[in-house]
């Protein structure tokens, strides 16, 4: 289980980084599309990549507080910041720090043997 609790996780944190630099494209394309050059072509770009890693990030946020079994406040924070902008890099942060992103299996005691 280990093998795909580590690719879930590293996935999930791979899309929490995109989908906050697809957040800035965003935003900048807007700041372009809403000022003095009224240009469309950022929004139009960056829309769509937005929009598919905001959903990409959905889906691993559930597979990834299923395969850690996290609680679920923590699987509804982690999917609420996929709203603000950035947000995703705090909760990725937030729960790595808490452990809640850890890969590696805890450690088992050997049974005595005989």
């Amino acid at each position: 289980m280990s093998g795909v609790r580590e690719k879930v996780t590293r996935l999930f944190v791979v899309a929490a980084i995109a989908e906050a630099i697809s957040w800035a494209g965003l935003l900048a394309g807007m700041a372009v599309k809403y000022g003095p050059p009224a240009n469309e072509l950022g929004v139009q770009i960056f829309g769509p990549i937005h929009g598919a890693l905001f959903v990409a990030y959905g889906v691993l946020v559930l597979a990834v507080a299923r395969v850690h079994r996290w609680s679920l406040l923590a699987t509804g924070v982690a999917l609420a910041c996929a709203v603000p902008p950035f947000a995703t890099l705090a909760f990725e942060r937030w729960a790595r720090r808490r452990g809640m992103l850890a890969v590696a299996e805890p450690a088992r005691e050997p049974a005595p043997v005989g």
